[in-house]
Parts: C-alpha cells; structure tokens; sequence
C-alpha cells in the first residue's frame, strides 16, 4: 500500500460539475428524495453521490443521520460526494482539504447491471475500513462497475462519518454517529433500492478492516435488524471501546483545541481543525499507554463504543447471544495481516528479541501468553512472533471467534483464510492486510491496494485468477446465501483458503486458536 496521497477517484473526486458527458441514453430513476440521472459506464448504470441524510453540520453537526429532504426536476448523480472529513493517514487529510466548504458527506454510489424496478437483482452493500479515522467511497480501489457487470448484483457504496465527527464520545451527542450513518445507508437502500434494480429482500453487507467491526457492530444492534440477510466481514478488528475510554480520548482530542468534548463546544470548530486535534492526540499515544492500554501501543484513537444503547454489548457476545441467528455470515482473515504494518512502520528485518517479548507480553492472551505462544510456535524468530501475536489479537482471532459465536448460537458461518501472497514490490508484504479489497472488487490496476500486486505480467495473470474465485465466492454468497464451500463447524472446522489453487481445510492456524481459546474480546476500559 502507498504512502502517497490517494489518486483521483474515476470521473471526479468528489461532487461538482465533473463526471462523464451527458447522454440521451443516460439511465434516469425516481427516488422518494425526487428523480436522479446517472451514466452509463462499462456496461453499467452508475449513480454517484445521491444523498441519504442531511449534511451532519451546523444544528446537525455531531446529531444521529436525519433524513435527506427531496428536491425539484432531475438531480444529477454522476460525480461522487465528498469525504467526511479525513485523518492524515496516507495522504487522506489532502482529500478533506480539497473538498474544504463541500459539507454533504452523506451520499450513496450504485452501480446496476439491469436499473428498474422488476430486476430483483441482489444487492451487495460495501462498508469501507479505515481504522475509523479515514475511508471515502469514492476512491478508485472501491468502483463497483465490474463486480456488479460479471456478477450480476447491484453494487452499493456510501460515505460515513469517521474520527472526532463518527466516533467520539462528547456530552450531548448519541454514541457511534458513523453506525447511525451505516444504518440510514442501509434504511435508504432498503427504501429505494428497486428503483435500481435491486432486490431488498436480498441485502448483503460486506466490509473490510473497520468495515468489519462496523458490520459486527450492525450485527450486535437491533437498530440494524432486518436491514440485511447476509453478511461478509473481512478482518474483523478487536477493538471496542468501553465509554469511559472513549470519553477521555474525545477529552483529549477537545483539550488540543483548548474545548471540552461537548457538543456546544465543537459544533462552531472547522471540521479540518478537528480531524487535525484527532491526528495530534494519535500521534501522542505513546505518551497515554499507562491511562489508555493496548489501543495506545496500537496508535488506535477510535472504536465502536459499547456504549449500551447504540450499541448494547459486544459483537461476540451478541451473536454468542443468538442477536444474529437470522443473518447468515462469511467471515475471514488475510494470513499475514500483520505484515503490512511491519513493512509501513519501518519493522521489516529489524524486530529483535525484546521487541518481540514486549509484543507477547502485551497482546498475548492470559498471565503466560509470552510462554504459550513460545511453545505453540518453536521455531518461530522474533519477527515472525511479533506478527504472529499482532495478528491474532488485532484480526484473525477476533474475526474466527465471530464465527464460532454464530455457530455456538445456532446460526451460520462460512470461514475463509487469503493465503496467496501478493507479489508487488518484491512479494515482501506476503498475505497482509488490505490484499482482498482489490480481489474482491476485481479492481487489480488501481487504487493504492493494486500496489500490493504490482504490474508484472505474470503477478496480474496470478490475481487475476484468485480475484475471479473471491469474487464468484462473494457474488455467490450473495445471490443465495452458499459461497461454494462447507458451513463451519466445531468439529470439523471447513476454511477455504484463498490460492492460485483453492482448497477447504480444517482452519490452519490452529496454534493460534487454541492460543485463543478462552479469551474473551471484551470493550477496552480506561485503565486509570
């Protein structure tokens, strides 16, 4: 993945007078909000930027989603909103500043292979990750054309409120505004998706990274119930955070602006200078560890709050509880998700000994985690430890246990393993973090994860192949709720695993889940 500024994202970034010429033959729909013109694009209908809410800013700013007021005549829907305001990881924040004083975030993407009402296509919803701090609908990784042109589904994308504006926790706001926002998307698909082409009663939801836990979330409130039937989480994160904890970084983030974290405080602050008091407490937390715990050593300033209204308990003990029985899930991990912070963060051939003892003792489950994980693991060095215990605790594990807790349950759970290596720059960031985007949207030769494959022939030839088995896996799941391989049980426990050569096994990292066994992912407390 690049460190450099995203690139232009299709047609136009963001809202205004750019997007592909008009045509006569330009697909039009009406919607409840009024009529919207879209595009025809590589064998596609596509509309972009169609507001779901309000724009969340002056009386809005920090409210729960209200819903968008209709309009006049034909809407022009052929250049995508703009980004809620962004962190400045990866260049993200320069997107905020061009589209500085542009304050409608809320808006959804469809791209149709057959628009109107009789189409009874399924629809496939795609929440983007981002650590809760970055992620725009617009960026060229997320072009839903192909999967929706050789898959046969309508194709959903939208923007949602990350950072201070999603996710802190201020007096006089409702907890985990960027989940309402996710949940008034999907009330907006449930509302007006067959005008499209698409089938409500066939509403997938799919996400990566924060996309997951925010599906997880979904998953765990009953604000959510019925909005979809099925459900694919990609690298499910751990992280949740008790109020308490989130209630003092939102304090944090406010005392960089000399405010307090109330909404009468911050409504006035420019959105900009927000996000960059995010950034500064981000880059602070080494200085927090021993008042914020193991989200301070992971430089993780926002979560989903188990806050016990929006969201009343943790993803895995709601669907232990059964809150998810009647979804039926896909869930699964990248091999190697750590291997891509390894590589960012400077770490690649330089974690020594007591780099790796700090990690296991930290993130290791249990009072002898470090032993365990030593045992369990013999030959492993202190790198590949390192990045054994980081992506058991921050993905892997947390995303098979959302499985086994549906399972347990009585509902259904297909699990997956990405195996395949990527092959760009060297192949030096194997399985990690971020390769499945690009497969599963088929989008191999844009977007900052298609640097993670590379241009070579041969490496685009190889993805090629596992992008068309992911994306028949998801469109399948999709269409009629069986990806092609068996449900997980406890006894047996069928993964498919993602190669050049796919094959179902028990689950292979079963070092690691006995490892994990008994933990349980709880909210992350303020230590002191």
């Amino acid at each position: 993945m690049s460190l450099a500024a995203p690139e232009p994202s299709g047609s136009a970034a963001f809202s205004g007078p750019g997007g592909p010429a008009r045509s006569p033959a330009d697909p039009v729909v009406r919607t409840t909000a009024g009529l919207l013109r879209g595009s025809r694009e590589g064998g596609v209908a596509v509309f972009r930027g169609i507001p779901f809410a309000e724009p969340p800013v002056g009386a809005l700013r920090f409210a729960a989603p209200r819903p968008v007021r209709g309009w006049d005549g034909v809407r022009e829907a052929r250049a995508f909103g703009p980004p809620p305001p962004q962190a400045g990881v990866f260049g993200m924040d320069a997107m905020s500043r061009e589209a500085a004083g542009d304050d409608d975030w809320l808006t959804v993407n469809v791209w149709s292979p057959d628009p109107g009402p009789g189409a009874g296509l399924p629809v496939m919803v795609w929440i983007q990750g981002g650590a809760y701090v970055i992620g725009a609908a617009g960026l060229p990784e997320y072009d839903g054309a192909r999967l929706a042109r050789e898959g046969g589904v309508v194709v959903v994308t939208f923007n949602y409120r990350v950072g201070v504006e999603g996710f802190a926790q201020l007096d006089g706001a409702p907890a985990n505004r960027g989940l309402l926002d996710q949940i008034a998307a999907l009330e907006w698909v449930r509302d007006g998706i067959r005008e499209f082409g698409g089938d409500p009663a066939r509403v997938t939801v799919f996400g990566q990274s924060a996309g997951a836990g925010s599906i997880a979330a979904l998953l765990a409130t009953g604000r959510a119930r019925g909005l979809f039937q099925r459900a694919v989480t990609q690298s499910v994160p751990g992280p949740f955070f008790a109020p308490e904890l989130a209630a003092d970084i939102a304090a944090a983030c406010a005392d960089e602006l000399a405010l307090r974290p109330t909404v009468a405080d911050l409504t006035d602050v420019d959105p900009l200078r927000l996000s960059a008091a995010g950034d500064a407490v981000t880059a602070s937390l080494d200085r927090r560890v021993r008042r914020w715990g193991l989200p301070a050593h992971r430089a993780m300033a926002f979560a989903p709050v188990v806050d016990g209204e929006v969201l009343p308990v943790t993803p895995w003990q709601a669907l232990g509880e059964g809150a998810g029985r009647d979804v039926e899930l896909l869930v699964g991990h990248t091999r190697a998700e750590q291997r891509l912070f390894t590589v960012i963060e400077g770490l690649l051939g330089a974690v020594g000994e007591e780099r790796a003892a700090d990690a296991l003792r930290l993130f290791a489950p249990g009072p002898d985690g470090e032993r365990r994980y030593r045992d369990a693991f013999p030959a492993a060095g202190p790198e590949e430890l390192y990045e054994l215990v980081h992506s058991d605790w921050l993905f892997r594990m947390p995303s098979l246990h959302l499985a086994e807790a549906q399972t347990r349950a009585g509902g259904r759970a297909h699990v997956y393993e990405l195996t395949w290596s990527a092959p760009g720059m060297g192949g030096l960031f194997g399985a990690c973090h971020g390769l499945d985007v690009p497969l599963v949207f088929g989008n191999l030769d844009r977007g900052q994860p298609a640097a993670l494959i590379g241009e070579a022939a041969d490496a685009r030839a190889e993805a090629e192949a596992v992008s068309a088995y992911v994306r028949d896996a998801w469109t399948a799941f999709a269409a009629h709720g069986d990806p092609g391989w068996p449900a997980y049980d406890a006894a047996q426990r069928p993964t498919m695993c993602f190669d050049t050569s796919p094959t179902v096994v028990p689950y292979p990292e079963e070092a690691s889940r006995l490892l994990w066994r008994d933990h349980a992912f709880a909210a992350l407390p303020l230590l002191s």
